[in-house]
């Protein structure tokens, strides 16, 4: 009902370097916010306005984002894995059991190419689970991708001398039988190889 000017009140006008600031006083506004997420890291709007619903999720964000080195990768992870635990468990991010450094120690080793994505999501849920680091799970449960070529080279040969068949009809021309085989390499060693390096490995012996 106050539409009119507080007459115990004197007129207080702000304006200048004053103003100036005040200004930089004021935390980043949501809209900011989805804008820089948008524009300097690179992320879609509909994944950036979802990520400054709350300040606390896009505090996670920003904190993951930082340490990981690696924006989209961990928008992609807090938009799926994390939101997906969130809502079965009912819980907001400020009770998350795994940290902003934790979810970045883990998008680290992925990009490092030490696991896996698909291993990563099973280092994930224990993370979730039982806590702890994500580096010293991949060590404990021997985690790590095979990257040597001449223990590669074992698992490759062994899925072409049991694999006649699909070998036969890769060398007719049917790409479907190429992806058995890696697929047979990858079961063999529990996912643990690099999938590039098989199916680089693969395609040389397969044409020797």
């Amino acid at each position: 009902y106050r539409y009119f000017p507080e007459p115990d009140l004197v007129r207080l006008s702000i304006g200048g370097q004053a103003a100036g600031s005040l200004e930089q006083l004021l935390p980043e506004l949501p809209h900011q916010r989805e804008r820089r997420l948008i524009e300097a890291d690179g992320l879609p709007e509909y994944d950036a306005g979802v990520l400054v619903s709350s300040r606390a999720l896009a505090d996670y964000y920003d904190e993951a984002s930082r340490l990981a080195g690696d924006p989209k990768a961990a928008s992609n992870w807090i938009m799926t894995e994390v939101l997906r635990v969130l809502g079965q468990q009912k819980i907001g991010i400020d009770r998350f059991q795994v940290s902003p450094q934790g979810l970045a120690e883990l998008l680290a080793l992925v990009r490092k190419g030490t696991i896996s994505g698909k291993l990563a999501k099973q280092v994930f849920e224990e993370l979730v689970n039982k806590g702890g680091s994500a580096r010293a799970i991949v060590e404990r449960d021997r985690l790590a991708q095979i990257t040597d070529e001449k223990e590669l080279l074992a698992y490759v040969r062994a899925v072409i001398a049991e694999n006649t068949s699909s070998v036969a009809d890769y060398r007719k021309g049917k790409a479907r039988a190429f992806r058995f085989l890696v697929g047979k390499v990858m079961e063999a060693t529990g996912g643990r190889a690099n999938p590039e390096l098989v199916s680089a490995m693969l395609d040389r012996e397969l044409k020797s």
